[in-house]
């Protein structure tokens, strides 16, 4: 009988649970996904070994050696090795060998052990999979605890491809990874974007079979995965795929490979490191690598240490209280410059900021590299309730004529439904935004093919009126409502905006001027 996705479901947020009375839901996702990881690999290596078994039987006349060959050629694409080999205390590093033990002390001990081995015996594949394991550790979670967790999720249906489809599975994965979000907000939110956000930048930058996607700062790997889900979806081989991520905590780069493995995508690579000051993925000259296809939902408004000589930093360096510009600059560096693009979610304020951030902006739409802005709703997220905005790139000179020279700015802000603790965007409304991102535009910059309606509107602005406005790209400055409309929040926002980058701008002038008198001092 197959498995319903309600059924493991279930039974994966019953062992979740158990973790209620010894830490807050939102560390729960650092001992359910390896824990769950584990299950599906031991249950996916013993159906191998029962195939093998079967498969081989009267073949007794074959050596220990000869046997292992066979089984992991034909048959075993991992191996789940021995612990404690030659001891009293071996046993094989499976999920069912060690639940037999979990009466006895010093589980956590033994689990920690069993992961360590997986990763050992299988470091193309698994090396630095599990994270730090800091919650087998005693002090930070007891073995009754970890014996119920376990028990619980024992009870799952067995986690291989003859009982389960990897559709199944995957979403399983990121059931639980929307469950911690939604229950535990800020923290958890951190690593997981709404998936319809991911779905829409998805959807624009539209990757094709064979292609390289590239996230530099990929969290759980959501991105990477809706990439390969929306290429399969379009008729499209999503595993033909080349996925690359880095991520700047070991254990969220731990829950996107497993969150890849678990979505059968296999053709990946997830690095651990702060990409700014130290990008992974490079080529033999030293620069960064380039891929075809580039998205990413960095943190917003991050303090970092900038850069001091960097071949990244066109137009400028961003300013230390804000890293927002800095993974604009990494990801154009990174674009392939035939066909690559690139999208990326941001807070509005990267629109119309001044001081280094407008130098930078304007080096940008200078180059003709950005193609289109995509104003949001707010509360779509998460850990944040601000307006958030899709900025999308494309490498220089690779614009379709019709769109160089000028920015497409869509604001899709009243395009939302309400949900227990966040606005949505539903089907209909990302639709309608790809529908309005691949129309065609008359003279006024209006999109010939759409009436407007239903709180989405767009607009081809041209470069000089972009210059004309001091290069401030606040969507409400080139869109304007419906006579009449009420004063909402986000016009109220829009407005704020406006005002907010007029007043920079005057700070700028002011402080140029008394610099040139010789007064010195006001500067930021």
């Amino acid at each position: 009988m197959a498995v319903t996705q309600q059924e493991i479901e279930n039974r994966l947020w019953d062992a979740a649970d158990e973790l209620r009375v010894a830490m807050p839901e939102a560390q729960y996702s650092s001992v359910v996904f390896p824990l769950m990881f584990w299950k599906y690999l031991s249950d996916t290596w013993e159906h191998n070994h029962q195939e093998f078994l079967a498969d081989n039987e009267g073949l007794d006349d074959l050596s220990a050696e000869e046997a292992h060959e066979i089984e992991y050629r034909d048959y075993q694409s991992f191996e789940i090795p021995f612990i404690h080999p030659g001891t009293v205390q071996e046993r094989r590093a499976s999920w069912s060998s060690i639940l037999a033990t979990i009466t006895q002390p010093g589980l956590g001990q033994r689990i920690r052990a069993s992961l360590q081995a997986i990763e050992a015996a299988n470091p193309d594949k698994f090396s630095r999979l599990f994270g730090s394991m800091t919650w087998t550790s005693e002090e930070v979670l007891s073995g009754e605890v970890l014996a119920a967790v376990m028990q619980a999720m024992d009870r799952t249906p067995q986690m291989h491809e003859g009982n389960m489809s990897h559709d199944v599975l995957g979403g399983a994965y990121e059931y639980l990874l929307k469950r911690f979000s939604d229950g535990s907000g800020t923290r958890a939110g951190q690593f997981f974007t709404p998936r319809e956000v991911v779905e829409l930048l998805v959807e624009v930058l539209d990757p094709k079979s064979f292609e390289s996607v590239y996230d530099p700062a990929c969290g759980s790997g959501g991105m990477l995965i809706a990439s390969a889900n929306l290429l399969k979806a379009h008729g499209g081989r999503g595993f033909t795929l080349k996925l690359y991520g880095q991520e700047a905590v070991s254990d969220t780069a731990g829950v996107a490979r497993m969150n890849l493995f678990m979505h059968n995508l296999t053709q990946f690579q997830v690095e651990v490191g702060d990409t700014l000051k130290d990008p992974r993925f490079k080529k033999p000259d030293g620069s960064v690598a380039q891929f075809d296809v580039i998205v990413a939902n960095p943190p917003y408004s991050l303090k970092w240490k900038p850069w001091t000589d960097d071949p990244r930093a066109i137009g400028g360096v961003a300013p230390q209280s804000s890293a927002d510009w800095a993974f604009v600059q990494h990801m154009i560096a990174s674009m392939d410059q035939k066909k690559g693009r690139a999208g990326v979610v941001l807070p509005h304020g990267v629109l119309f900021r001044g001081g280094q951030e407008a130098a930078i902006r304007q080096r940008v739409l200078d180059d003709d590299l950005l193609e289109a802005v995509i104003g949001l709703p707010a509360n779509l997220f998460y850990n944040t309730g601000i307006p958030t905005c899709i900025l999308v790139f494309r490498a220089p000179g690779t614009k379709a004529p019709e769109r160089q020279g000028g920015v497409l700015l869509i604001d899709a802000s009243k395009r939302f439904s309400h949900a227990k603790k966040r606005n949505v965007l539903g089907e209909a409304d990302i639709a309608d935004v790809v529908t309005t991102y691949h129309s065609s535009f008359g003279t006024d910059g209006t999109p010939v093919d759409l009436d407007g309606d239903g709180g989405l509107a767009a607009r081809f602005v041209p470069m000089e009126e972009i210059a004309a406005h001091g290069y401030d790209l606040n969507i409400g400055r080139y869109i304007k409502r419906a006579a009449g409309e009420a004063e909402d929040l986000g016009t109220l926002i829009d407005a704020y905006n406006v005002a907010r980058a007029e007043r920079r701008h005057a700070e700028e002038n002011m402080v140029a001027v008394l610099a040139a008198a010789g007064i010195e001092g006001f500067d930021e």
